[in-house]
C-alpha cells in the first residue's frame, strides 16, 4: 500500500512538472508588440520575434532609451558580431531556451559588443561625461543607442583605436584574456597552442599570449597562416596538412576555439601538468539539444582522473579587464583584426557570414 502511495505521489509530481513546462512553453512571450507601439523618441534597432535563421531579424523603429541616475546613454558608432548572437537568434542549443524563452525569445534585441560616444549621463554618474568615446558590452547593442550602468562593462576607448576596432574587443578579447590568465594560468616561457588562431577569439589570444612572454603556436587553415604569423605566432600549423595532436611537440597550455579533436588525442600533446581550456566549437547545426556544451561536459568529467587539467570556459565581461585590454591596445601590444564590415541594415548578412565559420578576426557592424 505504501509503495502504491509513493508511486502515485511520484506520478503526480511528474505530471505537475510536465504541466508547468507546457504552460511555460505556450505562455512564453516577448515584447514585439511593444516595439511596434513605441512612442516618443525613436531609434533604429535589430529586432527578432521568433527563433530561427538570420531571416528572422528585422530593422525597426523602437523606443530610444533614457539613462537612469546611474546610467550613461551611448550613441553607438560600431558593434561586433559573436557566435553568442546566433545562439540566441536560433535558440540553440535548446537548453539555452530555459533562460532565453521556451517558445519565443523573451528579449527581442540582439548584440552585445559596442563602441560609441556618450550622449547623456544620469545625475549620479561620475566616471563619464557627454562626448566621451567608450566601448563595452551590453545586450541590445545592434541599435543606434544603448544605455549602460556606469560601474559595469564600459570603459574609455583608447585614442589610437577606431570605433570599429574598439567594438570588436569585449567578448572576444576578454574571453582570450581570462581563458589564458585565469583558467590557463599562463606563465612566461611556456609553450602555448591556440587552435583556431585566425578567428575572433584566436587573433586576440595569439597576441595576448605573446604579452605574457609565451612561445605561441597558432593552428589555422592555409590561407590564414600569414595572418597568424603577422600577429605574433612563433610557429604556425596548417590543419589542412598536419594534425597537431599527432606531432612531437608537447604544450604547457592549449586554448581550443574549435573543439574538433577528442580529448584523449589532446592529452598526448599536453605536458603531464599541462592545461587545456575549451572555449567553443561547432556551428549552428551542431547538436540541437546541448550543442557545444558536449565538449565542456566531457572536459569536466575527464579532468579529475588525469594529471592534466581540462577546463570549459565562459567569459565574464567587466570594466577591469576591458581596461587592461585598452591599455594593451593603447601601447600597441594588441591590435584588433577586422575581417568584414556591414551596415546595421545588413546585420542578418553579417551573422550569416559568421555562421559559415571562415571569418578572419572579427565581423563588425558600422553605424553612420
Amino acid at each position: 500500500m505504501k509503495l502504491k502511495r509513493v508511486a502515485w505521489w511520484s506520478a503526480g509530481v511528474v505530471s505537475l512538472a510536465l504541466l508547468a513546462a507546457l504552460v511555460a512553453y505556450w505562455t512564453s512571450d516577448n515584447s514585439c508588440d511593444r516595439n511596434t507601439a513605441a512612442q516618443g523618441d525613436l531609434m533604429k534597432a535589430i529586432v527578432y520575434c521568433d527563433y530561427g535563421s538570420p531571416d528572422v531579424l528585422r530593422l525597426e523603429d523602437v523606443e530610444k532609451p533614457v539613462p537612469e541616475d546611474n546610467q550613461v546613454l551611448v550613441r553607438i558608432r560600431a558593434a561586433a558580431v559573436n557566435p553568442l548572437d546566433w545562439h540566441y537568434m536560433r535558440g540553440t542549443p535548446y537548453i539555452l531556451r530555459l533562460d532565453a524563452g521556451l517558445r519565443r525569445p523573451k528579449e527581442t534585441r540582439l548584440g552585445v559588443d559596442y563602441a560609441g560616444t556618450v550622449e547623456a549621463i544620469g545625475r549620479n554618474v561620475k566616471r563619464f561625461k557627454p562626448g566621451d568615446e567608450v566601448f563595452g558590452g551590453r545586450s541590445g547593442a545592434f541599435a543606434e543607442y544603448v544605455t549602460a550602468l556606469e560601474d559595469r562593462a564600459i570603459v574609455l576607448k583608447p585614442a589610437n583605436l577606431t570605433f570599429e576596432q574598439a567594438a570588436s574587443v569585449p567578448i572576444a578579447a576578454v574571453t582570450a584574456l581570462q581563458a589564458l590568465r585565469d583558467k590557463g594560468k599562463i606563465q612566461p616561457g611556456q609553450s602555448v597552442l591556440i587552435n583556431g588562431a585566425s578567428g575572433g577569439v584566436g587573433t586576440f589570444a595569439v597576441q595576448i599570449a605573446r604579452t605574457f612572454g609565451a612561445n605561441v603556436t597558432g593552428v589555422s587553415s592555409t590561407r590564414n597562416l600569414d595572418l597568424v604569423r603577422s600577429i605574433g605566432a612563433d610557429q604556425v600549423i596548417d590543419y589542412t596538412h598536419e594534425d597537431f595532436t599527432k606531432g612531437a611537440q608537447l604544450y604547457d597550455l592549449i586554448l581550443d576555439n574549435v573543439g574538433n579533436h577528442p580529448l584523449l588525442e589532446i592529452r598526448r600533446v599536453l605536458k603531464p601538468k599541462g592545461i587545456y581550456v575549451l572555449i567553443g566549437g561547432g556551428g549552428p547545426d551542431a547538436g540541437r539539444w546541448i550543442g557545444p556544451l558536449a565538449g565542456p561536459i566531457k572536459a569536466l568529467l575527464l579532468s579529475p582522473f588525469v594529471s592534466q587539467e581540462f577546463h570549459p570556459f565562459l567569459a565574464e565581461l567587466n570594466k577591469e579587464d576591458l581596461t587592461i585590454l585598452g591599455n594593451l591596445m593603447q601601447a600597441g601590444k594588441v591590435t584588433p583584426v577586422i575581417d568584414r564590415r556591414y551596415k546595421l541594415s545588413e546585420t542578418a548578412e553579417a551573422i550569416r557570414y559568421l555562421e559559415q565559420g571562415h571569418a578572419r578576426g572579427k565581423v563588425v557592424i558600422t553605424l553612420e
